[in-house]
């Protein structure tokens, strides 16, 4: 049991291993932090969706943005997409949970605005289609996905392709970029 402990472990630090000596994603990171920074000093917002875990990653690292990161400082304007249960069971219901996202991002989304889709194989046609519909609009579209990007790859402006297609462990290197970029752009905001 200790062992398994230990490999799982490894396994996470080895991905994490391979995102700090990959220059080209730290460069990705690092130009998503001024991307969010310009859009909330233009007063536009961050929207973040996903399902599941990618879900729960996108209502934390919204979070982060609208309480605090590491200063008090005001609220950035960081919505997850899913957390109104109303909306989302009546558009499944009468439509698809293929379009929840679609749907809101079409209500919801203006020129300028960030959508962050998290979707650990990249492939959720739920997020898919959120980003067709974000391109249409004008939104800058960042994907937060596993190694190969999947589908989402052509659709989106930035990829933050964590380096496994192992799933827990994608998902925990989201969360620490998540909250690398948050840490930036409050940093950027706070001066």
């Amino acid at each position: 049991m200790k062992q398994r402990i230990k490999q799982v472990i490894t396994e996470s630090i080895l991905v994490k291993q391979q995102i700090l000596s990959n220059e080209y994603l730290l460069d990705v990171v690092e130009k998503v932090a001024e991307v969010c920074t310009i859009a909330l000093k233009a007063d536009k917002k961050l929207l973040f969706c996903g399902n599941g875990g990618s879900a729960a990653d996108a209502q934390h690292i919204a979070a982060e943005f609208t309480g605090r990161f590491y200063k008090d400082r005001k609220a950035f304007n960081a919505e997850a997409l899913h957390v109104n249960s109303s909306y989302m069971t009546s558009v499944s219901n009468d439509y698809s949970f293929d379009v929840v996202y679609s749907r809101i991002i079409e209500a919801k989304g203006r020129v300028g605005d960030v959508f962050f889709g998290i979707s650990t194989s990249g492939n959720s046609s739920n997020v898919v289609k959120a980003f067709e519909q974000s391109r249409k609009q004008g939104l800058i579209n960042i994907a937060m996905t596993g190694a190969t990007g999947g589908s989402l790859l052509p659709l989106s402006d930035y990829v933050l392709n964590i380096p496994s297609v192992d799933t827990p462990r994608i998902q925990e290197a989201h969360i620490m970029l998540g909250h690398i970029i948050c840490e930036l752009v409050e940093a950027n905001l706070t001066l």
